[in-house]
């Protein structure tokens, strides 16, 4: 490690966005970072890539000054607050007046292109961990195709060996990239070779194909395509069991649909168990908890709640995440009562409460041949898998 500061255990991490450009080749009445893409202008999709980074504290972005409004529509999406600075009539001097802006306390600045929307967590990852033994560390792609040197027609080949396409965000150790600046005379290509010029050493992080950047009009079908492709498919896949003792009564409630019995099941609420069984399946593929989080048993509130409320509340929340639910399968394990001559009213009635046609709903049991606690019948056992998909 070269001209570098000691590693921090836990660095503060920030990252600068170079939006001051005019980018005339891409086309369009505005500049490329401000033009919408799917619905979003591109500098508010990348400024979103990089706030949702854990490790990311501070945002630091720089503009043309004629961008005012422009700038200011982009970070109405945020939830973050955004440090804005007017860049120069270079790359180099708008680096530099974000580099001037970035806050106290910062160990580490991350430098990216406004017009990369499609930076990916892993990519960020890779440049912060590299930083803990390298003042600088930038994301790269291994060049694979044959190189050509020529005009209209091709004068020479050139080999390719250990030559990569380099990608942002370049990262730096937040005082050694402001030296290497601060020493540099200006038009270099991009920060690496600032950082280069100064006696850095830069690692050479793992690129992502689909952080290209945006340079010609075509480039934005091109993206358009990959974040189709990215939201095309998200399916979730939750799990849920539990277990209900029996208790002096006359009925049970499973699945919504009174059985009689001679005996009933204990619990907080009304105890159907096949319904808390579903619900904690689809909070399971939320990654929400389980029942006991919605609805925690200490709350007098729920005492004898029927459980399709539970159940509705979880099917809301998947609603609410843009998810449908595809279908459910729920198994309850038990030697009385018999679950067969009720399946189609639980069916009918638990697709109606997940809100889907009783032909993605099963419901099954099974005994265990009169081993453990259900096979002793002190108690149903029930366990779900649900599946959603992003609506």
């Amino acid at each position: 490690m070269t001209k570098d500061a000691p590693i921090p255990q836990a660095p503060r991490v920030a990252a600068l966005v170079v939006a001051a450009g005019r980018g005339l080749r891409a086309g369009g009445d505005i500049p490329k970072q401000y033009q919408q893409l799917k619905g979003e202008a591109v500098l508010t999709r990348t400024l979103k890539a990089l706030v949702s980074h854990p490790l990311i504290r501070d945002l630091v972005v720089v503009h043309h000054p004629d961008d005012s409004a422009l700038l200011s529509n982009a970070l109405a999406p945020l939830d973050q607050s955004v440090i804005t600075t007017v860049g120069g009539a270079t790359r180099d001097a708008s680096v530099r007046a974000g580099l001037s802006a970035v806050p106290g306390g910062v160990d580490y600045v991350l430098i990216h292109d406004a017009a990369r929307p499609l930076l990916g967590p892993e990519v960020i990852d890779g440049v912060i961990a590299a930083l803990a033994t390298h003042p600088g560390a930038a994301p790269g792609l291994p060049v694979v195709d044959a190189l050509w040197q020529g005009d209209s027609t091709v004068q020479a080949i050139r080999a390719r060996d250990g030559l990569y396409r380099a990608q942002t965000p370049q990262g730096f150790h937040l005082a050694a990239i402001r030296a290497a600046h601060a020493a540099h005379p200006g038009g270099a290509a991009d920060d690496v070779e600032v950082a280069l010029a100064h006696g850095l050493d830069i690692a050479i992080t793992p690129g992502d194909e689909s952080n290209l950047k945006l340079t010609q009009a075509q480039d934005f079908a091109r993206v358009e395509r990959l974040l189709e492709s990215q939201s095309m498919i998200d399916i979730r896949t939750g799990n849920g069991f539990d277990v209900h003792r029996f208790c002096p009564g006359d009925h049970i409630w499973l699945c919504g649909v009174k059985i009689p019995h001679t005996r009933g099941l204990q619990g907080h609420s009304d105890a159907d168990v096949g319904l808390h069984t579903v619900t904690d399946a689809i909070y399971g593929a939320l990654a929400e908890g389980d029942i006991g989080t919605h609805f925690p048993p200490s709350d007098p509130q729920w005492k004898g709640a029927e459980s399709h409320i539970f159940l509705t509340h979880a099917v809301d929340l998947a609603s609410e995440k843009g998810f449908a639910i595809s279908n459910a399968d729920l198994t309850f394990l038990c030697e009385r009562p018999k679950i067969g001559p009720h399946a189609v009213a639980m069916r009918a009635r638990l697709a109606e409460l997940l809100r889907i046609d009783p032909t993605r709903v099963s419901v099954k049991a099974t005994t265990t041949e009169q081993l453990g606690f259900t096979g002793r019948e002190e108690g149903i056992a029930a366990m779900a898998t649900v599946t959603l998909v992003k609506s």
